[in-house]
């Protein structure tokens, strides 16, 4: 699903029609055989049902229609009440994790979400900065953020959960941080297709909160590899041309190599906390620590030490020259500022 469509996900309704494509003719026969009513209109075909159980039956036939006819089917569901907004067409698969996951599904559609806040600290401790995490509401069902965007992105609604954690950040900070304070918002690549477009309502909820652009920096996270450096560069430079900076996380982990550091050239670039982890008493880890740093350096990008946990940590970071710092040493992350550092909602 593409960011053009998201802007809603209907719930499954107890009665209406389930599209498919193609609508071949061994499919439309086996249909015939099985007793099953529909119409077919060129290549898509239409079935009507009258329960949340008779669907779940049909997407089982179908599934196993798909298999005989060795074809791969596209479908998309709409409700009796003609909610629908946008038509969505969804792979039998998608539609299988996403019955699988109907608690998530909700918690995605309904918004049932918030953002947390963890600081960022300067060389003398001082709050420069928050970064913005997705999280539970206080009350609401329980979630793991990693679980959510992972059926977000195997049912296809990644677009819209990413676009909607953005929108949540910014709004959390706006009604809680004064300006000034660096707001570190994260961003899933792959569900910005066109940097233009999708990021429209980024750009516009800043302006609607009467925020500064500069405050905010937009980070990659680390769970995507990024295979399309130039798509990734094109993203960069719609956020630095709305006044915004970009960060690259977890940089000498995963996917976030010190060579796609160097490449992409960002404003920040945070360290992962696996290096950082008792990087104190490890050679390996300093030699790679300021193999970074001195990277990072050539094309003026700030560096933040990530996942500090440890004064000694801390104390040998600051020695080396890294500038930011983040972790459960200076808090952990919260759904408002520290008291004792004078923010207030």
């Amino acid at each position: 699903m593409n960011c053009r469509d998201c802007s809603a996900i209907e719930p499954v309704e107890d009665e209406g029609e389930i599209r498919f494509r193609p609508c071949t003719f061994v499919i439309a026969s086996a249909l015939r055989a099985s007793g099953v009513e529909f119409t077919a209109v060129k290549n898509t075909g239409e079935i009507p049902y009258a329960s949340r159980e008779a669907l779940f039956e049909l997407l089982k036939l179908l599934a196993m229609l798909q298999k005989q006819a060795d074809t791969h089917l596209k479908l998309c569901i709409s409700g009796k009440s003609g909610r629908l907004t946008a038509e969505r067409w969804v792979s039998l698969e998608q539609l299988e994790i996403r019955f699988a996951n109907d608690n998530l599904i909700s918690i995605i559609s309904n918004h049932d979400f918030t953002s947390h806040m963890q600081p960022i600290v300067d060389f003398t401790e001082e709050i420069v900065g928050f970064e913005l995490l997705l999280r539970p509401l206080p009350e609401g069902s329980a979630f793991q953020p990693y679980e959510l965007f992972e059926i977000a992105r195997q049912t296809g609604f990644h677009s819209f959960l990413d676009r909607a954690a953005r929108i949540s950040a910014i709004e959390t900070s706006a009604k809680l941080l004064p300006r000034g304070i660096k707001r570190f918002v994260n961003f899933l690549p792959s569900s910005i297709y066109n940097p233009n477009f999708c990021l429209t309502h980024t750009f516009e909820a800043i302006e609607r909160l009467d925020q500064d652009p500069e405050d905010f920096v937009f980070e990659v996270v680390e769970t995507e590899k990024i295979s399309n450096m130039d798509h990734l560069q094109a993203i960069f430079t719609e956020y630095r041309r709305q006044g915004m900076r970009v960060a690259l996380d977890d940089v000498g982990a995963g996917y976030s190599t010190v060579e796609v550091m160097s490449s992409l050239k960002p404003d920040y670039v945070k360290i992962d906390r696996n290096l950082i982890s008792y990087c104190d008493q490890d050679n390996r880890k300093q030699s790679t620590i300021k193999d970074i740093i001195s990277r990072a350096g050539s094309f003026g990008a700030s560096v933040l030490a990530e996942g500090i946990e440890r004064r000694e940590e801390f104390q040998y970071c600051r020695e080396i020259g890294i500038e930011l710092a983040q972790g459960y040493l200076f808090g952990k992350p919260e759904d408002k500022p520290p008291a004792h550092f004078g923010f207030s909602a």
